[in-house]
């Protein structure tokens, strides 16, 4: 069973703030051989520690100017509701994250769209038509304060 070392550790941890840089540059920043490094990141990804590279976007500069938290509650928790519900809300662009949750409500969904007009429109032809939903509080960003991607490793 693959257990990663500390050098798979600094190039999980330089990938996360970086991943434009070249194998070249984590060799180098690393003391370690091009060939070494290559190998490495190709483990991390085939072991799923690297799941993906992708590029960070400025939302507002795509217009995507308001984020909701909603709150789930669906009307039962049977497998086949929960993951219906899952299944479904999967498949809306605008729903950025879902995370299935303890406490009063079943689900957060963090939500990108244009503006509360296409929030309304989202909510009323999209959200509000899958089965099973009992209740939805969505609560609007103010300000955005911290917003990480990169994991503390």
């Amino acid at each position: 069973m693959f257990k990663p070392d500390k050098t798979d550790y600094d190039i999980m941890r330089i990938l996360q703030s970086n991943s434009d840089v070249t194998t070249k540059e984590l060799a180098f920043d690393l003391r370690k051989s091009l060939a070494t490094v290559h190998e490495r990141v190709k483990r991390l990804k085939k072991e799923g520690y690297i799941r993906k590279t992708v590029a960070l976007l400025d939302r507002k500069k795509i217009n995507k100017n308001l984020i909701a938290f909603s709150h789930v509650l669906l009307n039962g928790h049977a497998f086949e509701t929960l993951a219906a519900f899952e299944k479904e809300v999967s498949k809306f662009p605008e729903v950025m994250e879902c995370y299935q949750m303890t406490g009063t409500f079943d689900f957060i969904l963090r939500v990108a769209t244009e503006d509360m007009e296409s929030y309304h429109e989202f909510y009323r032809h999209k959200l509000s038509t899958l089965p099973n939903i009992a209740t939805v509080q969505s609560f609007f960003v103010m300000s955005e304060i911290k917003s990480e991607t990169a994991y503390p490793i």
